[in-house]
């Protein structure tokens, strides 16, 4: 069986890397972007949430930027799953080295896991564009003004997410693709791997385990030693 498998690799693994999509945040009932319920498919009366999450609209409709924002894009009260948490357990025995999520949420940190490479950023790191001072996602949520603006020098808060038209943080992006490249099993789940550059990065892999879980197919199930098209949460508790 597939499982066993899954085990004996684990069990014979010393590097193993978790690169992880939005798959694993909706198991905590974060919707996710491109799927059939996701927020691309939803509608918004004046503009596409694609044009919305730009640092264009940002800059030119920051009123209407942060009314999406706060509605669509921070559920404070979502708790870690049962991917998260055999993760950080992964991590805890020794044998993950890193988790590269492109969600923003923060959910891998709150199960306890250490190392965890944000390439889209986080919802909980914000700071002024004016002056750089950092604020966290209370100061968000709480702003009187539904535009938050820094209490020293009045100017506006930007969330430390990555937005359309803004570049991936290089550093996290080499470190990424440093852990995936001296890695002896990758872990890929939830994600359709079909957005760039951060897709990209499994092409770094070298070893013989790659690893998808995903319930969709992906461009990469022809290379992967193992595919689960199930349940990211269920696949992982079990194993681990």
């Amino acid at each position: 069986m597939c499982i066993d498998k899954l085990k004996q690799i684990i069990k014979n693994s010393s590097s193993i890397v978790f690169f992880g999509g939005a798959g694993v945040s909706t198991e905590s009932n974060i919707p996710d972007f491109r799927s059939d319920n996701g927020l691309y498919k939803e509608h918004h009366t004046r503009y596409e949430p694609e044009t919305i999450l730009s640092k264009s609209f940002f800059i030119n409709h920051t009123e209407d930027f942060f009314s999406f924002y706060k509605s669509k894009m921070i559920y404070k009260n979502a708790k870690p799953n049962k991917a998260h948490i055999a993760l950080a357990k992964l991590e805890q025995i020794g044998k993950l080295k890193a988790v590269i999520t492109q969600n923003i949420d923060g959910l891998h940190q709150l199960s306890g896991s250490k190392n965890v490479l944000e390439l889209h950023g986080s919802i909980h790191r914000n700071h002024c564009i004016k002056c750089g001072r950092h604020y966290d996602l209370d100061y968000i949520i709480n702003s009187t003004d539904n535009i938050p603006y820094c209490e020293f020098c009045g100017g506006i808060i930007k969330p430390d997410v990555v937005l359309y038209e803004e570049n991936l943080d290089m550093n996290i992006l080499s470190s990424a693709t440093s852990y995936i490249s001296k890695s002896d099993t990758l872990i890929v789940g939830g994600t359709s791997l079909a957005v760039y550059p951060a897709a990209g990065l499994i092409n770094y892999y070298r070893g013989n385990n790659l690893i998808l879980i995903n319930k969709s197919e992906t461009p990469y199930d022809s290379k992967a030693n193992l595919i689960f098209h199930d349940s990211i949460g269920d696949i992982l508790s079990s194993v681990i």
